[in-house]
This record gives C-alpha cells, structure tokens and sequence, in this order.
C-alpha cells in the first residue's frame, strides 16, 4: 500500500454533468472517495485543476495576455480548493488548504516544512494555486509537491477515462488501453497523460503516475492498495 500519495485531480472532474462551475454532490462523492484511503492511514496531497471554471483557450479567445489568464486559472484552483476542504471537514476528514498565492484570509501559505507537518498531523493538504507561476500546468505543480514532499506516487484521477490509450478512445473505437508504459514512451508518442515539463519532472525524481477513472466507486482505493487498474507509467522500463 502507499504511504504518502500526490492525487492529481482535474477541475472538470468537479463539474460533474455540467458544462462549467462546482458541482455539490460530485464534490462530495471525490471528498468520501478520500475519506476511504484517508481511513487506511494513507499521507494525501491533493493538487486540483481549474478547468471546470477558467481554461486558457478562454483567454486567449478574449486577447488576454497568457499570463494573466494563466493567474485567472490559479485563482480557480484555490476556490475548488475551498470547495473540496469543505466537503471533507463535513465528513470529519482534517485538510488544509496551501496556496503559493499570498492569500491569508482563506488558505496557508504554502511552505513545505509546514505540508509535512500537517501530513504527520494527520491532516489532507489541499495544494492550490498551481506552481505561483504562469505557462505552467497544474499537472507540473503536482509532479513539484510529488517530489519535493517525497510522495510514493502520483494517483492522477481522470474524469470518465480508464487509463492511457494509444490514441483518443473518445474518438477512435479501436483504441488500446496500456496497462504499463514508460514515461520515455510517452513522451516519444506525445501521449497526452501530462505535459512534457511534468512528465520530466517525474523521470528526473523517479515518480511513477498511476492514471485511473476516478468516476467508479472505490479505484482510488484500489489504486492506493495497488491493485490492478488504470495505467502504470513508470520512470523506468522494469525490462531493463
């Protein structure tokens, strides 16, 4: 079983049947998801996206400058934040929200020493507000906090999709799922599981990525016992 995991969790997992926006039951249902791993003993990061209320592409339809829409999407991220520690302390689950962002009315600044202390308190670090830098990903923030909070692995929650595919399944039928690949393998084959910055980040500090459908009840427990589900992307080939 993994002891200390990053769970990647995008924005438009939060939105559930919508179009945009938060919805309150799917929260709920990701918050009692957690609780059932929190219970095991299990140390959780949580790193969510913003998707379901800001994408890029938005901004750069309106003529924004990246960066400012890049800071628009990090702001998101903090408000899912608040969102999902809500629904966790309704369940009796302890969490914090950490934020890169200067914002001491709603969440912690984010300080590393202060995550692994919450993390021996027993305590779900909610880790928002991305890297605090634009042109880059929420997943790159959490390939980051994976490997400087030394997590076992990445468990990176997809939102209707059971793994890595050798090409989109939404579009092409025929499409094979991978049970195991490396991280060189997709980079190679532009796999879209994370952007390139992440998925080096993760071969440099030797962090697998477990990526998984988080819409059927009780993966994220099978994916913290390892049992066999979703796709296993490792930073090596075990061939070797």
């Amino acid at each position: 079983m993994y002891q200390r995991i990053i769970l990647k969790l995008s924005g438009e997992a939060l939105k559930g049947n919508g179009m945009y926006g938060i919805n309150p039951e799917t929260v709920k249902k990701i918050a009692t998801e957690v609780k059932d791993i929190y219970d095991m003993g299990v140390e959780i990061g949580i790193v969510v996206g913003a998707g379901n209320l800001w994408r890029g592409r938005i901004g750069e339809e309106l003529g924004m400058d990246r960066a400012q829409a890049d800071y628009m999407g990090m702001l998101g991220t903090i408000m899912n934040g608040l969102a999902l520690q809500d629904a966790l302390e309704a369940i009796k689950v302890p969490s914090r929200v950490m934020t890169v962002l200067p914002m001491s009315s709603v969440a912690e600044p984010y300080i590393r020493r202060r995550a692994l202390r919450h993390f021996e308190k027993g305590r779900v670090v909610i880790l928002s507000g991305g890297t605090g830098s634009p042109f880059f990903s929420t997943d790159t923030a959490a390939a980051l906090r994976a490997a400087e909070l030394n997590a076992d692995i990445i468990l990176m929650a997809k939102n209707g999709i059971e793994g890595v595919f050798d090409k989109d399944p939404k579009k092409h039928l025929d499409a094979v799922q991978y049970t195991n690949i490396t991280q060189d393998e997709v980079l190679k084959q532009k796999l879209k599981v994370m952007d390139a910055t992440a998925a080096s980040i993760c071969s440099e500090n030797k962090i697998n990525i477990l990526v998984f459908n988080m819409n059927e009840k009780g993966n994220m427990k099978k994916a913290v016992l390892q049992e066999p589900i979703g796709t296993l992307v490792t930073w090596e080939d075990k061939n070797d």
